[in-house]
């Protein structure tokens, strides 16, 4: 962000979702890359929510696990969100699908913005499937996000820069307005 915030505001809560679980990823390295260009933005304080972490079961069990619930607290907790997410056959993995099942209440009415990365189309296959998912849940996509392909030989790491630059402005901007809002009336639908 380049704007300042007032700094009697509390700072933005984001929480960084890496979707990926599969051995050998890189969604893990793009978060890290990711973690680094949005750690320069003092008014946002961040957290890594990484899926790989949880041990969520295989069947949607009849009383949420521990890990479940800890999951939908880092969800309630967080103002906005940004997720990292690869793109396998047009779509997003089924471990971020199953997470973001696990909470309801906790999305709505909070901005979610996405780093997608994948072979030639650098993931937005993946992100026009989430955008949906996340509209079900009443949250606020954002326009911009950035995108990166991993067939490229050598990455532009000035575009990425300034993609990330942008998605960070508009993440805040978004991410203290639905926060105002949520604070002086309660969301129904």
């Amino acid at each position: 962000m380049r704007r300042s915030v007032h700094r009697a505001q509390e700072a933005l809560r984001v929480a960084v979702i890496i979707g990926s679980t599969r051995e050998g990823r890189v969604g893990d390295a793009i978060g890290r890359w990711f973690m680094e260009r949005a750690a320069r933005c003092d008014e946002l304080e961040l957290s890594v929510v990484d899926l790989v972490d949880f041990d969520f079961p295989a069947r949607y069990p009849d009383r949420p696990t521990a890990r479940m619930a800890e999951f939908t607290r880092e969800v309630g907790r967080a103002d906005a969100f940004v997720v990292v997410t690869p793109e396998y056959n047009r779509s997003f993995p089924a471990s971020l699908k199953q997470a973001i099942d696990f909470a309801y209440d906790e999305w709505r009415t909070k901005p979610v913005a996405f780093v997608s990365y994948g072979h030639g189309s650098g993931g937005i296959y993946a992100v026009e499937q989430l955008r949906s998912v996340f509209t079900e849940l009443h949250t606020v996509t954002l326009r911009n996000g950035v995108t990166i392909d991993l067939s490229e030989d050598s990455p532009d790491g000035e575009r990425r820069d300034r993609a990330a630059g942008l998605m960070l402005d508009q993440l805040g901007w978004w991410g203290l307005a639905l926060r105002e809002a949520r604070a002086l009336r309660p969301y129904t639908s």
